[in-house]
């Protein structure tokens, strides 16, 4: 079966003053997948991912989902376009509940008058929601739903955005480091999750630092270095030691791009790319 992306970036450039987070990156995920982004501190990861979520305007290149040019202003329109996006400072408001944290920006309304005209929330349908998405994730470890996120541990705050997200999303997940904040057994819920939610055929974007997980979970490794995208591979091609060696350019990249069977893109080389390192770039 051929494949189509569901999200392209090409050279995609973001620029701070003086200093340039990202230098003509590209990108490619296709559906069902689990894409984990590597790289080192600083090499432009998280950069790369907020231009796909929204939350920064790249000021060369484009990026196209489902084969269409798009341009979000916000993660607001991202998130409406189907992409949820668990950042690795959470985005959760501090003072609000567990379930409200869950629906923010979605509040659901009670039927009839009630909801249409005087506008009330159907808290109890948010809370048995939020409750379940949290069972599912084996992280109800809370004392109620109804607590304040604030007086949760930092592995309860990272659990309640993963459930948010992967309970929302429609065309892909990114994860920022999901399981950073996380305990042994939470971490491997939220592999389960991200093997759970793969199946079901929707795509994920896995920023992580932890080799042995990138390695269980990922189908191709996006190897991000000198603020671009340096290669991706396949983790049945290749060790960890070979990934951190081409990551830190001890070892030279591939010279082609490892794509899905059946793939419908042909994405540049990196053989450029890995010239530029060599000499010094």
């Amino acid at each position: 079966m051929s494949l189509k992306p569901v999200m392209t970036g090409r050279g995609l450039t973001k620029r701070y003053g003086r200093v340039t987070a990202m230098d003509k990156a590209d990108f490619d995920l296709f559906p069902g997948e689990v894409l984990a982004i590597i790289g080192d501190n600083g090499a432009g990861k998280s950069t790369l991912v907020k231009a796909l979520c929204g939350a920064i305007h790249v000021d060369e290149g484009e990026i196209r989902l489902d084969d269409r040019p798009i341009a979000f202003k916000s993660p607001m329109e991202a998130r409406d376009a189907g992409i949820e996006t668990v950042y690795q400072n959470l985005a959760l408001s501090p003072a609000l509940s567990i379930a409200d944290n869950m629906f923010l920006g979605r509040e659901l309304y009670k039927e009839g008058i009630a909801g249409a005209v005087f506008r009330m929330l159907d808290k109890k349908k948010m809370r048995d929601f939020a409750r379940q998405k949290l069972t599912d994730l084996g992280l109800m470890t809370v004392q109620s739903i109804t607590q304040a996120v604030e007086t949760l541990s930092g592995g309860q705050r990272q659990g309640v955005a993963v459930a948010r997200a992967a309970a929302f999303a429609t065309k892909f997940v990114i994860m920022d480091e999901p399981t950073a904040a996380l305990g042994v057994k939470e971490s491997r819920r939220v592999l389960e999750l991200i093997l759970d939610v793969k199946a079901r055929g929707m795509p994920i974007v896995l920023i992580s630092h932890n080799m042995p997980q990138v390695f269980e979970v990922a189908d191709r490794i996006h190897i991000h270095r000198l603020s671009r995208r340096h290669a991706v591979i396949r983790p049945q091609d290749f060790s960890m030691s070979d990934a951190v060696a081409i990551m830190t350019g001890a070892m030279a990249p591939p010279q082609e791009i490892a794509l899905p069977e059946g793939a419908l893109v042909s994405p540049p080389s990196v053989a450029s790319a890995a010239g530029e390192v060599t000499s010094g770039r």
